[in-house]
Protein backbone atom coordinates (compact mmCIF):
# COMPACT_ATOMS: atom_id res chain seq x y z
CA UNK A 1 0.00 0.00 0.00
CA UNK A 2 1.38 3.37 -0.59
CA UNK A 3 -0.11 6.93 0.63
CA UNK A 4 0.72 9.76 -0.33
CA UNK A 5 0.82 13.00 1.32
CA UNK A 6 0.41 16.47 0.20
CA UNK A 7 3.48 18.51 2.49
CA UNK A 8 2.57 21.86 1.19
CA UNK A 9 -0.72 22.01 2.56
CA UNK A 10 -2.27 23.37 5.58
CA UNK A 11 -1.73 26.60 8.59
CA UNK A 12 1.61 24.28 9.85
CA UNK A 13 2.89 22.50 6.68
CA UNK A 14 5.27 21.37 6.08
CA UNK A 15 6.32 20.26 10.31
CA UNK A 16 2.79 19.02 11.31
CA UNK A 17 2.57 16.90 8.11
CA UNK A 18 6.41 15.17 8.09
CA UNK A 19 5.56 14.66 12.34
CA UNK A 20 2.34 12.90 10.90
CA UNK A 21 4.17 11.19 8.01
CA UNK A 22 7.15 9.96 10.87
CA UNK A 23 4.40 8.93 13.25
CA UNK A 24 2.27 6.29 10.47
CA UNK A 25 5.47 5.32 8.97
CA UNK A 26 6.19 3.73 12.67
CA UNK A 27 2.83 2.38 13.09
CA UNK A 28 2.52 0.73 9.58
CA UNK A 29 5.75 -0.16 8.65
CA UNK A 30 4.42 -2.28 6.17
CA UNK A 31 2.86 0.83 3.96
CA UNK A 32 4.89 3.15 2.07
CA UNK A 33 4.71 6.97 2.76
CA UNK A 34 5.19 9.42 -0.02
CA UNK A 35 5.53 13.38 0.73
CA UNK A 36 5.12 15.88 -1.78
CA UNK A 37 6.70 19.16 -1.87
CA UNK A 38 8.47 21.63 -3.40
CA UNK A 39 11.47 21.65 -1.18
CA UNK A 40 12.96 18.31 0.98
CA UNK A 41 11.43 18.12 3.89
CA UNK A 42 12.71 15.47 5.25
CA UNK A 43 16.01 17.09 7.08
CA UNK A 44 17.37 14.00 7.74
CA UNK A 45 17.41 10.43 7.16
CA UNK A 46 13.67 8.66 8.02
CA UNK A 47 12.62 4.95 8.46
CA UNK A 48 12.99 3.27 5.08
CA UNK A 49 8.93 3.68 4.28
CA UNK A 50 8.64 7.29 4.18
CA UNK A 51 10.03 9.10 1.15
CA UNK A 52 10.41 12.40 -0.52
CA UNK A 53 9.55 13.29 -4.30
CA UNK A 54 9.94 16.78 -5.24
CA UNK A 55 7.19 18.72 -7.69
CA UNK A 56 8.01 22.06 -8.93
CA UNK A 57 4.79 24.29 -7.67
CA UNK A 58 2.14 24.64 -4.61
CA UNK A 59 -1.51 26.27 -4.88
CA UNK A 60 -1.99 28.86 -2.06
CA UNK A 61 -4.82 28.78 -0.01
CA UNK A 62 -6.22 31.61 -1.24
CA UNK A 63 -5.56 30.52 -5.31
CA UNK A 64 -8.66 30.64 -7.31
CA UNK A 65 -9.40 26.87 -7.34
CA UNK A 66 -9.81 25.80 -11.68
CA UNK A 67 -7.28 28.56 -12.38
CA UNK A 68 -4.81 26.96 -10.23
CA UNK A 69 -5.54 23.54 -10.99
CA UNK A 70 -5.19 23.74 -14.32
CA UNK A 71 -2.12 26.48 -14.83
CA UNK A 72 -0.09 24.57 -12.13
CA UNK A 73 -0.09 21.03 -12.92
CA UNK A 74 3.41 20.13 -11.18
CA UNK A 75 1.66 20.98 -8.10
CA UNK A 76 1.60 18.57 -5.20
CA UNK A 77 -2.20 18.92 -5.16
CA UNK A 78 -2.78 17.83 -8.56
CA UNK A 79 0.27 15.84 -8.92
CA UNK A 80 -1.15 13.53 -5.52
CA UNK A 81 -4.77 12.95 -7.41
CA UNK A 82 -3.06 12.16 -10.80
CA UNK A 83 -1.17 9.77 -8.99
CA UNK A 84 -4.50 7.85 -7.50
CA UNK A 85 -5.92 7.77 -10.64
CA UNK A 86 -3.04 5.98 -12.41
CA UNK A 87 -2.82 3.93 -9.74
CA UNK A 88 1.12 5.20 -8.59
CA UNK A 89 -0.84 6.01 -5.07
CA UNK A 90 -3.72 3.60 -2.93
CA UNK A 91 -4.82 6.95 -1.58
CA UNK A 92 -3.95 11.38 -1.33
CA UNK A 93 -4.32 13.24 1.65
CA UNK A 94 -3.65 16.86 1.60
CA UNK A 95 -4.16 19.61 4.05
CA UNK A 96 -4.25 22.76 1.51
CA UNK A 97 -7.12 24.49 -0.37
CA UNK A 98 -10.48 22.82 -0.34
CA UNK A 99 -11.60 23.88 -4.00
CA UNK A 100 -8.33 23.10 -5.40
CA UNK A 101 -8.38 19.39 -3.86
CA UNK A 102 -11.79 19.27 -4.95
CA UNK A 103 -11.15 20.45 -8.25
CA UNK A 104 -8.10 18.36 -8.72
CA UNK A 105 -9.88 15.28 -7.72
CA UNK A 106 -12.75 16.12 -9.98
CA UNK A 107 -10.51 16.38 -13.43
CA UNK A 108 -7.40 14.66 -12.45
CA UNK A 109 -9.01 11.30 -10.12
CA UNK A 110 -12.25 11.45 -11.93
CA UNK A 111 -15.51 10.31 -10.61
CA UNK A 112 -17.01 6.73 -9.93
CA UNK A 113 -19.71 5.43 -12.33
CA UNK A 114 -22.87 6.24 -11.25
CA UNK A 115 -21.96 9.06 -8.93
CA UNK A 116 -22.78 12.48 -10.53
CA UNK A 117 -21.24 14.87 -8.00
CA UNK A 118 -18.89 14.13 -5.31
CA UNK A 119 -19.25 14.81 -1.51
CA UNK A 120 -16.99 15.79 1.04
CA UNK A 121 -17.72 13.84 4.43
CA UNK A 122 -16.55 14.80 7.44
CA UNK A 123 -17.21 12.75 11.13
CA UNK A 124 -18.90 15.33 13.20
CA UNK A 125 -18.19 14.40 16.79
CA UNK A 126 -21.19 13.54 18.89
CA UNK A 127 -22.11 13.54 23.11
CA UNK A 128 -22.15 9.65 22.93
CA UNK A 129 -18.65 9.69 21.04
CA UNK A 130 -19.55 7.52 17.97
CA UNK A 131 -19.87 10.26 15.34
CA UNK A 132 -22.04 10.76 12.21
CA UNK A 133 -20.87 10.82 9.38
CA UNK A 134 -22.37 14.13 7.42
CA UNK A 135 -22.06 14.40 3.46
CA UNK A 136 -22.23 16.96 2.03
CA UNK A 137 -20.49 19.90 3.50
CA UNK A 138 -19.67 21.78 0.60
CA UNK A 139 -18.60 19.68 -2.11
CA UNK A 140 -21.53 20.67 -4.03
CA UNK A 141 -23.71 23.53 -2.49
CA UNK A 142 -26.42 22.82 -5.19
CA UNK A 143 -27.55 19.65 -4.76
CA UNK A 144 -30.31 17.57 -6.81
CA UNK A 145 -32.54 14.65 -5.08
CA UNK A 146 -30.63 11.38 -6.90
CA UNK A 147 -27.15 13.60 -5.42
CA UNK A 148 -28.62 12.85 -2.06
CA UNK A 149 -29.54 9.56 -2.69
CA UNK A 150 -25.94 8.58 -3.96
CA UNK A 151 -24.73 10.30 -1.10
CA UNK A 152 -26.91 8.15 1.51
CA UNK A 153 -26.30 4.86 -0.29
CA UNK A 154 -22.00 5.73 -0.08
CA UNK A 155 -22.32 7.01 3.59
CA UNK A 156 -23.94 3.69 4.66
CA UNK A 157 -21.02 1.77 3.00
CA UNK A 158 -18.10 3.83 5.00
CA UNK A 159 -20.48 3.85 8.15
CA UNK A 160 -20.54 0.18 7.83
CA UNK A 161 -16.79 -0.65 6.40
CA UNK A 162 -14.52 2.03 7.95
CA UNK A 163 -16.65 2.96 11.09
CA UNK A 164 -17.69 -0.70 11.84
CA UNK A 165 -21.14 0.16 12.49
CA UNK A 166 -24.20 -2.59 11.48
CA UNK A 167 -27.02 -1.45 10.02
CA UNK A 168 -25.80 1.84 9.83
CA UNK A 169 -29.19 4.55 10.71
CA UNK A 170 -29.04 7.00 7.69
CA UNK A 171 -30.71 10.39 8.66
CA UNK A 172 -31.74 13.33 6.01
CA UNK A 173 -31.18 17.16 7.23
CA UNK A 174 -34.39 18.71 7.62
CA UNK A 175 -36.25 21.93 9.36
CA UNK A 176 -38.41 18.92 11.10
CA UNK A 177 -38.62 15.45 11.52
CA UNK A 178 -42.00 15.11 9.82
CA UNK A 179 -41.91 13.70 6.45
CA UNK A 180 -43.73 16.71 4.14
CA UNK A 181 -41.15 18.98 5.90
CA UNK A 182 -38.98 21.09 4.20
CA UNK A 183 -37.72 22.46 0.73
CA UNK A 184 -38.64 21.05 -2.18
CA UNK A 185 -35.19 19.21 -2.33
CA UNK A 186 -35.67 17.69 1.02
CA UNK A 187 -39.19 16.35 0.49
CA UNK A 188 -37.88 14.92 -2.92
CA UNK A 189 -34.88 13.40 -1.21
CA UNK A 190 -37.16 11.59 1.14
CA UNK A 191 -38.91 9.65 -0.77
CA UNK A 192 -35.82 8.88 -2.91
CA UNK A 193 -33.73 7.82 0.41
CA UNK A 194 -37.00 5.77 1.61
CA UNK A 195 -36.63 3.58 -1.66
CA UNK A 196 -33.00 2.73 -0.80
CA UNK A 197 -32.08 -0.91 0.72
CA UNK A 198 -30.56 1.03 3.81
CA UNK A 199 -31.93 1.84 6.97
CA UNK A 200 -33.33 5.91 6.48
CA UNK A 201 -34.97 7.32 9.59
CA UNK A 202 -36.09 9.27 8.18
CA UNK A 203 -35.42 13.50 9.06
CA UNK A 204 -33.08 14.70 11.60
CA UNK A 205 -33.00 17.99 12.92
CA UNK A 206 -29.45 20.29 13.32
CA UNK A 207 -30.11 20.18 17.22
CA UNK A 208 -30.18 16.68 17.44
CA UNK A 209 -27.20 15.39 15.11
CA UNK A 210 -24.88 15.95 17.78
CA UNK A 211 -26.93 13.47 19.75
CA UNK A 212 -25.68 10.10 17.93
CA UNK A 213 -29.49 10.21 16.85
CA UNK A 214 -28.13 8.52 13.24
CA UNK A 215 -24.74 7.15 11.78
CA UNK A 216 -25.09 9.60 8.66
CA UNK A 217 -27.00 12.50 7.99
CA UNK A 218 -27.31 13.56 4.75
CA UNK A 219 -27.30 17.04 3.26
CA UNK A 220 -26.97 19.14 0.30
CA UNK A 221 -23.46 20.91 0.51
CA UNK A 222 -24.52 24.70 1.22
CA UNK A 223 -26.88 23.10 4.23
CA UNK A 224 -23.96 20.97 5.57
CA UNK A 225 -21.42 23.78 5.34
CA UNK A 226 -23.70 26.10 7.62
CA UNK A 227 -23.81 22.92 9.98
CA UNK A 228 -19.96 22.55 9.76
CA UNK A 229 -19.19 26.17 10.33
CA UNK A 230 -21.47 26.54 13.20
CA UNK A 231 -21.02 23.55 14.82
CA UNK A 232 -16.95 24.44 14.97
CA UNK A 233 -17.95 28.39 15.90
CA UNK A 234 -20.31 27.54 18.69
CA UNK A 235 -17.67 25.06 20.21
CA UNK A 236 -14.80 27.34 20.13
CA UNK A 237 -16.82 30.13 21.57
CA UNK A 238 -17.93 27.76 24.53
CA UNK A 239 -14.58 26.72 25.30
CA UNK A 240 -13.45 30.32 24.90
CA UNK A 241 -16.21 31.50 27.38
CA UNK A 242 -15.81 28.59 29.65
CA UNK A 243 -11.79 29.67 29.96
CA UNK A 244 -12.35 33.15 30.32
CA UNK A 245 -15.30 32.32 33.19
CA UNK A 246 -12.55 29.78 34.78
CA UNK A 247 -9.45 32.44 35.15
CA UNK A 248 -11.57 35.15 36.13
CA UNK A 249 -11.79 34.75 39.81
CA UNK A 250 -9.56 32.47 42.84
CA UNK A 251 -12.16 30.39 43.62
CA UNK A 252 -13.21 29.55 39.85
CA UNK A 253 -9.58 29.50 39.68
CA UNK A 254 -9.74 26.30 41.86
CA UNK A 255 -12.68 25.04 40.88
CA UNK A 256 -11.58 24.83 37.41
CA UNK A 257 -8.31 22.60 38.96
CA UNK A 258 -10.70 20.31 39.89
CA UNK A 259 -12.61 20.13 36.67
CA UNK A 260 -9.96 20.17 34.66
CA UNK A 261 -9.29 16.40 33.46
CA UNK A 262 -12.77 15.74 32.86
CA UNK A 263 -12.86 18.89 30.69
CA UNK A 264 -9.87 18.08 29.30
CA UNK A 265 -11.54 14.56 28.13
CA UNK A 266 -14.45 16.41 26.74
CA UNK A 267 -12.42 18.87 24.64
CA UNK A 268 -10.64 15.85 23.21
CA UNK A 269 -13.88 13.96 22.56
CA UNK A 270 -15.24 16.80 20.44
CA UNK A 271 -12.10 17.61 18.75
CA UNK A 272 -12.13 17.26 14.73
CA UNK A 273 -8.42 16.29 15.22
CA UNK A 274 -9.75 12.73 16.48
CA UNK A 275 -11.37 12.03 13.14
CA UNK A 276 -8.86 12.94 10.75
CA UNK A 277 -10.06 14.52 7.64
CA UNK A 278 -12.55 14.22 5.24
CA UNK A 279 -12.89 11.77 2.24
CA UNK A 280 -14.10 12.88 -1.23
CA UNK A 281 -16.44 10.23 -1.52
CA UNK A 282 -17.48 9.64 -4.90
CA UNK A 283 -14.30 9.42 -6.59
CA UNK A 284 -11.79 6.88 -8.40
CA UNK A 285 -9.59 6.97 -5.35
CA UNK A 286 -9.18 7.63 -1.76
CA UNK A 287 -8.84 11.32 -1.65
CA UNK A 288 -8.66 12.81 2.06
CA UNK A 289 -9.12 16.61 2.96
CA UNK A 290 -7.52 17.22 6.70
CA UNK A 291 -8.51 20.24 8.01
CA UNK A 292 -6.25 22.92 7.30
CA UNK A 293 -5.61 23.75 11.03
CA UNK A 294 -4.10 20.18 11.45
CA UNK A 295 -1.46 19.46 13.58
CA UNK A 296 0.49 16.23 13.24
CA UNK A 297 -2.12 14.41 15.22
CA UNK A 298 -4.37 15.36 13.01
CA UNK A 299 -2.14 14.14 10.03
CA UNK A 300 -1.75 10.82 11.25
CA UNK A 301 -5.11 10.21 12.10
CA UNK A 302 -6.20 11.55 8.62
CA UNK A 303 -3.51 8.55 7.41
CA UNK A 304 -5.02 5.99 9.48
CA UNK A 305 -8.48 6.70 8.02
CA UNK A 306 -7.35 6.31 4.50
CA UNK A 307 -5.61 3.34 5.51
CA UNK A 308 -9.02 1.84 6.26
CA UNK A 309 -10.12 3.30 3.16
CA UNK A 310 -7.92 0.98 1.38
CA UNK A 311 -8.13 -1.95 3.23
CA UNK A 312 -11.40 -2.66 3.27
CA UNK A 313 -11.86 -1.67 -0.42
CA UNK A 314 -14.39 1.16 0.08
CA UNK A 315 -13.96 2.74 -3.37
CA UNK A 316 -14.84 -0.81 -4.96
CA UNK A 317 -17.62 -1.51 -2.83
CA UNK A 318 -19.30 1.50 -3.55
CA UNK A 319 -18.67 1.27 -7.43
CA UNK A 320 -20.34 -2.42 -6.72
CA UNK A 321 -22.94 -1.02 -5.16
CA UNK A 322 -24.23 1.49 -7.25
CA UNK A 323 -23.45 -0.98 -10.17
CA UNK A 324 -26.07 -3.68 -8.45
CA UNK A 325 -28.95 -0.74 -8.07
CA UNK A 326 -28.69 0.51 -11.58
CA UNK A 327 -29.01 -3.18 -12.99
CA UNK A 328 -32.15 -3.54 -10.53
Amino acid sequence: MRIVLDAMGGDHAPSAVVEGALRAAGEWPDTEFLLLGVEDVLQEEGPANLRFRRVSESIDPGEEPVKAVRRKRDSSIVVGCRMVREGEADAFISAGNTGALMTAGLLMTGRLPGIDRPALAPVFPTINGDGVLVLDVGANPEAKPQHLEQYALMGHIVAEKVMGIFKPRIGLLNNGTEAGKGTALTKAAYEHLGKLPIHFIGNVEARDALYGICDVLVCDGFSGNILLKTTEGVAKAIFDRLKEEFTRTTVNKLAAAVLKPGLKRFAQSMDYKEHGGAPLLGLRGPVIKAHGSSDARAIFNAVGQAHMFVTHDVINQISDKLGNLERD
